[in-house]
């Protein structure tokens, strides 16, 4: 028995929970898909057809991924 890397919990195994590992991985992939949509979108060129709300929250999303940098 150890504790778990992740939650700091008592694992029966020598091992980190099963759950907790997958919830860090799809924790990850969810801040790079975050982080890449600014660029997949290509702001400069669609922002003459895009919606002024959906320009305003794409900017803010950009701008909160240079803060977290």
């Amino acid at each position: 028995m150890k504790l778990c890397n992740i939650c700091h919990k008592i694992s029966a195994t020598d091992q980190d929970h099963l759950d907790c590992v997958q919830k860090r991985s799809i924790e990850a992939e969810a801040e790079d898909f975050k982080n890449s949509i600014p660029e997949k979108l290509n702001l400069s060129k669609d922002s003459q057809e895009l919606d002024v709300g959906v320009k305003a929250i794409l900017e803010h999303l950009s701008k909160s991924k240079d803060l977290d940098e």
